[in-house]
């Protein structure tokens, strides 16, 4: 079976990263100097954080797109039409990590890198450019949707390469600590987006922010651009890449290598099931849903909505650092399979207590006249306002105990000469499609005329099963058939 020269083969499945007996720690040969580490993580994540920003401006404005790109009228189908044009971003990113899987793992994962970048920041600015509905009719909507995909596109390449060019160069025994510096950058895009936005909409008043101002934050990615593409053009080849290629042992034809090997196959499935999905969830629900909940189902105004999610990711960004070193210490599997239990057992109670404090705080403060302005309610008691942020950073804690270690995880499934294409399909369809269409999905249920009749003021809380019931799913899976990867050596073959 041919080998590359760091020992890994593009025919041995996943575990074939490199195993050594469980509970045996393997000799941490570092693959670069600490200055050399350092200048990749910073020149990874800020170009990555970029993509995250650029992707997530719409995710961010979804509840605002529904008016300007979508026929007036039903406001709820409207927001329903919107949240579907935000999937339409995730429905793609499978196909985004096959292609540009395929060329990180043939051409190299720097030239990946920089065309990721181009093409998910022009895509983004080129949305700031967009005419509405009301200029151009039912085109508008067709454009927006295109634009989405490819963001997509460049989204379902970028996430593999970054996780798999920091892992490619940092200690055995440190990867989980290292590769969670990448996992900051999606919650910290999230946030960008958020400061961002929530700074254009300070500045302007409401009327000038929907006709024209929310094309700024769009527009500012022309910079980000330049700004990622100038590091990305600094950064060199990993060394496990650069060393397979010298030794003329790249992989013939990554996709049929990760996905007709039936051994391999089996782990890019038992990732999906037993990892990804429930991990995109968790990621999906804590940020994007708690947003959406408290704006369209809570009736939060944007100020104080934006305000609670803003503390809340600040507070738990760092925690993705915690539970990756962490990993590093207890092992992947359960930091990752705790996170999603916890999930699984608080969402309920923690919206239900979510609803709580907004509903009582609106009344203590005069809900009918003080409280509540034409964007909802804009005011409500520091303490509650205290509460809400608590009950999202719990949330928080979720998504970095799922979210911290899956990058050091994947890395260690799978072999260097198809690393890029085996781990990016699992992250991707766990995160793009699970993870998602969950605003869409939960929201779709809990405005559904049946989820009303028969829940009453109940069925507010029923699109909760839908991440509930996939987190349930990956801990079944995942417990099972899932092993610990944490003694895996990426350079060597398993034996």
């Amino acid at each position: 079976m041919e080998q590359d020269e760091a020992g890994a083969t593009a025919q041995v499945g996943a575990g074939s990263g490199g195993a050594t007996a469980e509970g045996a720690a393997p000799a941490a040969a570092p693959l670069a100097d600490a200055k050399t580490i350092r200048r990749v993580l910073i020149a990874s994540s800020v170009g990555t954080l970029f993509e995250w920003y650029d992707f997530y401006l719409y995710g961010t404005l979804a509840v605002f797109f529904g008016e300007l790109f979508f026929p007036a009228g039903n406001e709820t189908a409207a927001l329903l039409a919107s949240l579907a044009t935000f999937g339409a971003g995730f429905a793609v990113r499978p196909l985004g990590a096959l292609v540009f899987g395929r060329i990180g793992d043939k051409v190299g994962r720097k030239y990946t890198f920089l065309v990721t970048i181009v093409t998910m920041g022009l895509s983004t600015a080129l949305i700031g450019l967009l005419p509405t509905f009301a200029s151009i009719g039912w085109a508008a909507p067709a454009l927006l949707v295109a634009l989405r995909l490819v963001q997509g596109l460049a989204l379902g390449g970028e996430y593999g390469g970054a996780a798999t060019y920091v892992a490619e160069h940092v200690p055995d025994a440190r990867r989980g600590y290292f590769t969670s510096f990448i996992q900051t950058t999606a919650s910290l895009g999230f946030f960008l987006s958020l400061g961002v936005i929530g700074l254009v909409r300070v500045g302007l008043d409401a009327s000038a922010f929907r006709a024209w101002g929310w094309r700024i934050p769009f527009l500012v990615s022309f910079v980000l651009l330049a700004v990622s593409v100038w590091i990305r053009l600094r950064m060199a080849e990993s060394p496990l890449f650069a060393r397979l290629k010298r030794s003329g042992r790249i992989a013939v034809n990554p996709l049929k290598e990760s996905f007709t090997n039936p051994v391999n196959l089996r782990y890019v499935l038992l990732a999906l099931f037993g990892a990804t999905a429930g991990q995109g969830v968790v990621w999906y629900t804590g940020q994007f849903y708690a947003l959406t909940f408290l704006q369209k189902t809570l009736s939060l105004s944007w100020q104080l909505s934006y305000l609670v999610i803003a503390i809340a990711v600040a507070l738990g960004t760092p925690l993705f650092v915690v539970f990756g070193a962490w990993s590093d210490k207890v092992g992947r599997k359960k930091v990752m399979l705790g996170g999603m239990a916890l999930a699984a057992a608080l969402y309920v109670p923690i919206y239900m207590a979510m609803a709580a404090l907004v509903r009582d705080g609106a009344a203590a403060v005069g809900a009918a006249g003080a409280a509540i302005g034409a964007t909802g309610i804009t005011a409500l008691p520091a303490a509650h306002v205290a509460g809400l942020v608590l009950l999202v950073a719990a949330q928080m804690v979720f998504v970095a105990m799922v979210y911290g270690p899956i990058a050091a995880f994947l890395v260690e499934l799978f072999p260097t000469a198809i690393r890029y294409t085996s781990m990016s399909l699992p992250y991707h369809l766990g995160n793009g499609w699970f993870g998602g269409f969950l605003p869409l999905i939960a929201t779709a249920v809990t405005t559904a005329g049946w989820a009303k009749e028969r829940f009453g003021d109940d069925a507010i809380y029923l699109g909760l099963a839908y991440p509930t019931l996939i987190c349930l799913l990956s801990l079944l899976i995942g417990g099972r058939w899932l092993h610990e990867t944490r003694h895996h050596r990426i350079d060597t073959p398993e034996h």
